[in-house]
């Protein structure tokens, strides 16, 4: 997998000067795509939270195409963290709470808007985990001072005549024409296609978005180790939720490959194995993320890393555990974790990939299957 990412866009990567060329590229579609027209619409705010990092760029430019103007909370920080954990329900995973604390945040920059989707199915025959669906309704009952929202129903389980219809209902709500919104989304998901390409070239989301956005990013260069790393896209893009995760695994001489990097058809095949098919879409892509990675002579072990509480990744981390042939490690994290315990895993599972590599040891099945007691 690690060796098709230089021919992913048609490009050879491999030297400085193509590298140079393909950002420059790149960039300059970015922020001539981000010429704006002077603002006469509404303010609407963007939480900077769960699919933020697969949709913003869509997102961003619908509204612009609208003639609106769109303003992105900061990254996570410990204010906006808190300020989330004490408004939200006690029972929401610590993204959902993340998302509590940008809402707020945005609801005091004079926004007129948030936007708020209730996020149903974004493809056939998948879901997504419920709490996305009562997002608006819990933000309304939780936060008093909230402005409105947008909160448009996506879902694309049965194709894509329930949005359309969404989106003409909102438009003559708002005195816009449903044609100029229904071609202002249909152009916005234009943008969804190019930041998975940037990915495909080797970038995590939130690196895809920053590039997106114009600004260059540093060419990766080779690594003592490469590891698979599964997660949500909320959880491994945003480091005040993962705890630098990414940031730690650099200073130990790890290239860390996601997900989105890799080819979604083979992602797709792999999980097609399974016996049943995945119910939820992000847990489907990270099955067979895992099982890609398992099977890549390049990747020398994997870490998962689950937020405490989350019911899909309760079932599906066991479901990943349980087919992997190399070293496979679960992080859990949450809102009372902090750096130095994840540190010392990190730490332990790096020693143990690096002394494995040079002992050419054997693969012994994580879930202790084939492991025996004397």
């Amino acid at each position: 997998m690690l060796d098709k990412i230089n021919n992913i866009l048609g490009s050879d990567l491999t030297t400085d000067s193509a590298w140079a060329g393909y950002c420059n590229r790149k960039n300059h579609v970015a922020l001539e795509g981000q010429k704006i027209k002077q603002k006469s619409g509404p303010r609407v705010g963007i939480p900077r939270a769960l699919f933020y990092y697969h949709f913003f760029p869509q997102w961003k430019r619908f509204f612009e195409n609208l003639g609106w103007e769109v303003q992105v909370s900061p990254p996570t920080n410990k204010a906006i963290a808190n300020e989330g954990i004490a408004e939200a329900v006690s029972e929401a995973c610590f993204p959902v709470k993340v998302h509590y604390g940008h809402s707020l945040y945005l609801s005091r920059q004079g926004v007129d808007l948030i936007f708020a989707p209730r996020l149903i199915s974004i493809e056939r025959r998948s879901y997504i985990c419920p709490k996305f669906m009562g997002i608006p309704d819990m933000l309304r009952a939780q936060i008093k001072s909230l402005p409105p929202l947008f909160d448009i129903s996506i879902d694309l389980s049965q194709g894509s005549r329930h949005l359309n219809r969404q989106l003409r209902q909102w438009a003559l709500e708002t005195g816009l024409s449903p044609h100029q919104v229904e071609q202002a989304w249909q152009q916005a998901e234009r943008e969804t296609d190019y930041l998975n390409s940037i990915c495909r070239a080797g970038f995590r989301l939130g690196e895809a978005i920053r590039i997106w956005e114009g600004h260059p990013m540093a060419k990766k260069g080779p690594a003592a180790l490469n590891i698979g790393v599964l997660g949500h896209c909320y959880t491994l893009n945003d480091s005040f939720v993962n705890l630098n995760l990414f940031g730690r695994l650099q200073e130990m001489g790890v290239n860390a490959v996601t997900v989105e990097m890799a080819d979604p058809d083979l992602v797709h095949k792999a999980a097609d194995q399974l016996p049943k098919r995945v119910f939820w879409t992000v847990g489907r892509d990270l099955v067979g993320g895992a099982l890609v990675y398992d099977r890549d002579p390049a990747i020398d072990g994997i870490i998962y890393m689950t937020c405490f509480g989350c019911g899909p990744d309760s079932m599906v981390a066991k479901v990943i555990e349980r087919r992997m042939k190399k070293p496979f490690m679960l992080l859990t994290v949450d809102e009372h974790s902090g750096e130095a315990g994840l540190i010392t895993r990190l730490e332990a599972f790096c020693d143990m990939l690096r002394r494995r590599r040079d002992r050419v040891e054997d693969n012994i099945s994580p879930h202790g299957k084939f492991s025996y007691s004397h």
